[in-house]
């Protein structure tokens, strides 16, 4: 299966773009990917309920548990980012770029263009394996403070998935030919489709 190509081949139109860096962009996809987040966490909250005047004052793992919140999700959102580079990197072989935008942490491949299948893949990897990774976490974890906080991992990490699950709805729904390419320079996404 042929995974990529090193030019735009002949006959391909540029149909959308996707821009992270517009600061407009960013702000909604970051406002929509809130909805799960809190969605997640209120439910957690009233499912394990992991605050009670006993809990805060004799629970040991108040402290240290924020402190491993705040170092997991600055860990985890590299990892997100190395896993996109990953599948990437296993279905192209070629050389990755990250980086920071503010608003958005990306990887991608800037100097190729990626088929539909390689692009939903790479697409899809961070969030398949951190909602198990999380869920696994959410299920074991048996004081109800750390649960509490895995279960906010996991609602963090699905709201960080915004941008990814918006490009995989263009891909599954809107943009179906396998034959499509897409230039990924890590915050933004070009899709091309041979003309007709």
């Amino acid at each position: 299966m042929k995974t990529f190509e090193p030019v735009l081949p002949a006959g391909y139109v540029k149909t959308k773009e996707i821009d992270a860096k517009e600061s407009g962009f960013a702000l909604k996809l970051n406002l929509l990917g809130m909805i799960p987040t809190a969605a997640i966490i209120a439910v957690a909250f009233i499912v394990i309920r992991p605050f009670t005047r006993e809990t805060v004052m004799s629970n040991p793992y108040i402290l240290p548990g924020l402190i491993g919140f705040l170092v997991s999700y600055i860990i985890y959102i590299v990892l997100h980012e190395l896993t996109h580079g990953a599948a990437y990197k296993a279905l192209t072989g070629r050389k990755l770029k990250f980086g920071f935008t503010g608003l958005v942490a990306f990887c991608g491949v800037p100097d190729i263009y990626v088929y539909r299948a390689t692009a939903l893949i790479s697409l899809l990897a961070p969030f398949v394996v951190f909602s198990i990774v999380f869920g696994i976490l959410s299920a074991v974890l048996t004081d109800p403070w750390l649960r509490f906080l895995a279960w906010t991992l996991l609602a963090v990490h699905i709201g960080g998935c915004a941008g990814d699950l918006y490009d995989t709805f263009l891909l599954l729904f809107k943009f179906r030919n396998p034959e499509l390419l897409m230039n990924d320079t890590g915050p933004v996404q070009t899709f091309y489709e041979p003309q007709k």
